[in-house]
């Protein structure tokens, strides 16, 4: 397997200059139930709010905040509106990867020059705090990157959003940023998407993972991670391969109806006190055996952390030739086995946990074993 070093794939020129997320935004069943459960389980804060008290009669928004991570929860009160419809199909799901860029309009004409499709044209935004500028090309699936130019802006979200806060009492648990947003794609497709971004967003690969690296004795998957110029973009394509069961892929797909993006990333500085949190707030985590643990200092070297205490939480570690990194996966946090979150503390490390791939893999597939999708 050739692939690219990775302290090279961010000194390369940036084609598609991208300051980092903007936001993502999720199509959902019950916007103001689904902000309470992110308040409570993720420790985020609701900072404004769009619906029928600030004029919008079709739909409602919900914008929550943690360090640079902003998520917007929406909702439709009409069954027949497109928001209604995607949930319908595909359950509660991320619809748009906000991209934060200093020029919407020529990100937009660049990406459609290249063979990208509009989701929607250019269009400005303004009340009082500013103007904002966005335009979006579709992706995989009904996914799509919407382009933000926000610099003269001085609102708490975007224009036709009013500042809002919560009773609630939340506890921040430590996130910083988006670390990288995973999409699966149908058997055939991840080259396809791979190429997308090279071509149309000028992204670099940054690393290769066949079946022989990501694989049980029942099932298996490939994948790709291309990154922007700067890094701070990486989106990993997975796609399904042939092995003796369905792969968690597979029920991804048959699950969401289609291609959608599978986890986000979320990085921590302390991922002790952060699993320690979620775990306390009752959000569930896969699990690997306490064997994993036995060779773990022989596998990884000297960390830092205390291995009991990653022990107890069952959080995993990694090491490549930068640093090591330590990561965890929740369970699916809807009722459709989907949509599911990671969290991540690098020390050093630019990669993605290959050597924990058997043990998540294989705790995935027990998971799928209990919903009879193995």
């Amino acid at each position: 397997m050739q692939t690219p070093s990775l302290e090279n794939a961010h000194v390369r020129e940036d084609q598609f200059p991208i300051n980092g997320t903007d936001h993502i935004e999720f199509y959902v069943g019950n916007a103001k139930q689904a902000c309470h459960y992110y308040q409570s389980a993720f420790g985020f804060d609701l900072i404004a709010y769009r619906g029928p008290e600030t004029g919008d009669r079709e739909k409602v928004s919900y914008v929550l905040r943690q360090g640079k991570i902003t998520f917007v929860l929406t909702s439709a009160f009409d069954p027949g509106h497109e928001i209604a419809r995607h949930v319908h199909e595909h359950g509660d799901g991320i619809k748009a990867l906000a991209l934060w860029v200093d020029d919407a309009a020529k990100a937009y004409q660049t990406a459609l020059g290249r063979g990208a499709v509009s989701a929607f044209p250019l269009q400005t935004l303004e009340d009082a705090q500013g103007p904002v500028r966005m335009a979006a090309i579709k992706t995989y699936g009904e996914t799509i990157h919407t382009f933000v130019e926000r610099n003269q802006y001085q609102g708490a979200f975007l224009p036709g959003f009013q500042p809002k806060s919560s009773g609630l009492q939340v506890r921040p648990l430590g996130f910083k940023y988006v670390d990288h947003c995973v999409g699966n794609v149908p058997l055939g497709e991840m080259n396809q998407w791979v190429a997308f971004y090279q071509q149309v967003m000028g992204f670099n690969l940054l690393v290769t993972f066949d079946d022989k690296d990501i694989s049980t004795d029942y099932t298996a998957l490939m994948s790709k991670v291309v990154s922007n110029g700067n890094g701070f973009i990486k989106f990993p394509i997975n796609e399904p391969a042939e092995g003796k069961k369905k792969s968690q892929i597979e029920e991804y797909l048959d699950f969401y109806r289609g291609a959608g993006v599978q986890h986000v990333a979320i990085a921590t500085d302390d991922i002790i006190y952060s699993v320690d949190q979620l775990r306390k707030n009752g959000v569930e985590f896969l699990h690997v055996p306490e064997v994993y643990y036995d060779s773990l200092p022989e596998r990884v070297g000297s960390i830092k952390e205390d291995l009991e205490a990653l022990k107890h939480l069952n959080i995993l570690v990694d090491r490549d030739e930068e640093g090591y990194l330590l990561q965890i996966f929740t369970k699916p946090v809807q009722d459709r086995p989907t949509v599911f979150y990671e969290i991540i503390q690098r020390e050093g490390a630019k990669s993605f946990g290959k050597g924990n791939f058997k043990a998540l893999f294989e705790a995935i597939e027990r998971e799928q074993a209990l919903r009879g999708t193995l």
